[in-house]
């Protein structure tokens, strides 16, 4: 069997010869030719071969410059895009397609052109009929700007047409604009400019070819032909009315000033009515007015001169009979006379006190000028006015107040859920002081007001504030505090007679419940991973802080995630972690305590002075364990008839007055929870001098047994021990000789 799929496959193999040697080595490209891409944007010429696996290919412009452009090779096919499209990308590229000894190209034209926006139409500014005004048709970003044609047309009537055929100095982006000026008529209302743009390359397909835009003509006329009728009269009474109309033409229809000229030479503007009715003529009404009709494109005037006769003698003062000025204002006291040619003033207070004004008098008007309004100022001033031999008073009360700003809300402390706080509603600068009531507001609901009736000793500015004390829950939060503050002077008129602030209330939980959730266990063997998770309730929600406790009892920061992962623990990590759950509003603090266990390691049994040591000798037999806490250190005597548990303090044993039945095997067993280590020595007790020579065979039997047996059974002892530490063992078990 696999003999005949060899031959299926050599057949297969002959077959596939012969086809691909029958398809001839072909190359295509892809647009043909020449092709034209608009600047900015995107093209790819695609080469394509058959008859050849695998082909290699090569880009190339025919004056070899840089191709600005990417190549993807895929089997027969092999794309050059550029994007974008710009001036280094017009020229003719060369598509070289090699298999084995054959060599086919292509070539290629890519052309380019930029026509991306609609033409735009600008106006030297608004069509007045009968003024001449420039349009200028203007078309941005055009390439080649030698093929642009403009037309601009009113309607169907081409008002110019021009071809741009200078030669072009170098590549760039050009904006070409057609300039007209033609002077609107009446027949232009409701015409249209149409701006047409082409640019005429008819080798190529593209689109569009042609762009226009087009702007409704809006013909103005200016205002002319102003007119103003009166009635009943020009000339008039003290005291009488009079109706003005104006009219004037134009369009869009004027709209209608009326304004009068003043003593100055400036103008006052009185209405933007057609009509305009003046009541209750003084003489200082007499007067030019002047009505003008205005639209977009000018203004046409006319005058009328109103006269206004006097009555008999009349004397008022303004603003009025009583008058409120805030202190440190001007006030302005005017004294008029109607009815007396020549009249004469004096200012006085009702109690004859200083004026403390400035009086200036002009004609038939008085004024008392206060600036800057001050309690000396608090007075009924009289204006006195003699005509002939007549004389009339009139009387104006000037009083003051003192209400210039808003009230003032301040807080003793952070908003905390359960923790009293003392609001403070302060209102600066009040007077008259008694007549003010604050009122200090939660949500919807009055929680605290006060008025000041107290007697006022002298006139002076006074700061009033409201004080409250009340504990904030989380209910409170989203509320708003107001501090409404009425200066209740019923008789004044002034503005405002109120002020308020608000403050909006944002209650803050101190951080509590924080807890520490740790696994596996607080209790790891060396090497083990630990994830501590800590969690703190509070508003705003608490930042989380693990730290590390030092000796020094300081806090060395760790992290600021809620996780601490501790990875391949040591020994070294072992103690206390704090978790501190934070905010603006205090700090909850949790502890835990983290123990890495270490199996007994670096156990050293020591003699000293020596191992070998002379009877009577003082000799101390020491068992220490590297830097392990929590380990137990248990010292014995191995002997044939069971081993004996030496009372070692500190992991050491003395021997005083060394005896030869000291002498022996030593054995130091070190354990914790984690696992054991066993070390051991042999004591060798030498006897005096005098029994030097004190020899027999029989010792010299008894010594050489023991001398095997000793070693036999402190292996046993080891490899039993070894079974214990891969099994479990009790810490219950363990002698009381700890260390």
């Amino acid at each position: 069997m696999p003999g005949k799929m060899v031959v299926i496959f050599g057949a297969s193999n002959v077959l596939w010869m012969v086809f691909t040697v029958s398809q001839a080595f072909k190359m295509e490209i892809f647009p043909e030719h020449r092709v034209i891409a608009q600047i900015g944007d995107v093209i790819s010429l695609t080469c394509r071969t058959t008859g050849c696996e695998p082909p290699s290919f090569s880009w190339r412009t025919q004056i070899d410059s840089p191709l600005n452009g990417k190549v993807r090779n895929e089997g027969n096919n092999s794309t050059l895009t550029m994007d974008p499209v710009s001036f280094n990308n017009e020229h003719a590229y060369v598509c070289t397609a090699t298999c084995g000894s054959k060599k086919l190209e292509k070539g290629i034209q890519v052309e380019i052109y930029s026509f991306p926006k609609d033409p735009e139409i600008h106006l030297s500014g608004p069509l007045e009929l009968g003024k001449p005004v420039t349009v200028t048709c203007m078309v941005p970003d055009v390439y080649p700007f030698d093929r642009l044609e403009v037309n601009l047309m009113k309607d169907n009537k081409l008002l110019k047409n021009q071809e741009f055929l200078e030669p072009m100095e170098r590549k760039s982006l050009e904006t070409k604009s057609l300039v007209v000026t033609f002077i609107p008529t009446n027949e232009d209302i409701g015409k249209a400019l149409v701006c047409q743009a082409k640019l005429n390359i008819d080798e190529f397909d593209f689109e569009p070819k042609e762009r226009e835009t087009t702007k409704k003509l809006q013909v103005y006329i200016s205002p002319k032909n102003t007119v103003i009728s009166v009635s009943p009269s020009t000339k008039l009474q003290e005291g009488g009315s009079v109706t003005m109309t104006c009219s004037s033409e134009g369009f869009p229809a004027p709209q209608i000033f009326w304004s009068k000229k003043l003593d100055n030479g400036n103008v006052q503007l009185l209405s933007g009515n057609a009509t305009l009715t003046l009541i209750a003529m003084r003489i200082e009404d007499s007067g030019i007015y002047v009505c003008e009709g205005v639209n977009q494109v000018g203004k046409d005037g006319k005058e009328v001169e109103l006269i206004v006769q006097e009555k008999p003698f009349i004397v008022e003062i303004s603003p009025g009979p009583q008058v409120i000025a805030q202190i440190g204002d001007s006030v302005v006291l005017t004294c008029g006379v109607t009815g007396c040619e020549s009249p004469s003033f004096s200012w006085r207070t009702q109690i004859d006190s200083p004026l403390s004004g400035q009086v200036k008098t002009e004609g038939s008007k008085s004024t008392l000028t206060l600036s800057p309004v001050s309690f000396e100022n608090e007075h009924s001033y009289l204006c006195t006015v003699t005509c002939g031999r007549k004389k009339l008073e009139k009387r104006i009360s000037v009083d003051l107040y003192s209400f210039p700003r808003d009230p003032e809300i301040e807080m003793s402390g952070l908003l905390v859920s359960g923790n009293p706080v003392t609001v403070s509603c302060e209102v600066p600068n009040v007077y008259p002081s008694d007549r003010l009531e604050i009122e200090l507001f939660k949500g919807e609901s009055v929680i605290e007001s006060k008025t000041f009736l107290e007697d006022m000793d002298r006139k002076s500015l006074e700061t009033k504030s409201l004080d409250m004390t009340f504990i904030p829950t989380t209910e409170d939060t989203g509320k708003v505090l107001v501090c409404l503050a009425q200066l209740r002077v019923g008789e004044m008129e002034f503005e405002p007679k109120q002020r308020q602030s608000t403050r909006m209330l944002h209650v803050n939980v101190a951080p509590r419940d924080t807890t520490i959730l740790v696994s596996p266990s607080s209790i790891l063997e060396e090497g083990s991973s630990v994830n501590m998770t800590c969690s703190s309730n509070g508003l705003p929600a608490p930042k989380i802080l693990w730290s590390r406790q030092l000796s020094n009892g300081d806090l060395q920061p760790l992290s600021e995630n809620s996780t601490l992962t501790l990875t391949s623990t040591k020994m070294d990590d072992s103690g206390i972690y704090v978790c501190e759950g934070i905010n603006q509003a205090g700090i909850s603090r949790k502890e835990v305590e983290l123990i890495i266990q270490v199996a007994p390691k670096d156990i050293q049994l020591t003699a000293f002075p020596s191992e070998s040591v002379k009877e009577g000798d003082t000799v101390i037999i020491s068992c220490t364990c590297g830097n392990v806490p929590k380990t137990w250190i248990i010292l014995k005597k191995k002997a044939e008839t069971g081993d004996t548990v030496l009372k070692s303090r500190d992991g050491a044993y003395t021997i005083h007055k060394v005896q030869l039945e000291d002498a022996g095997v030593y054995e130091c067993e070190s354990k914790n929870e984690v696992g054991l280590q066993l070390r051991s020595l042999t004591l060798d007790v030498k006897g005096r001098e005098n029994n030097k020579d004190y020899f027999s065979p029989e010792l010299l039997v008894l010594y050489c047994a023991s001398s095997l047996i000793i070693p036999a059974i402190g292996m046993i002892i080891y490899f039993a021990r070894r079974a214990n530490m891969k099994g479990s063992y009790s810490l219950v078990e363990a002698q009381k000789s700890k260390v």
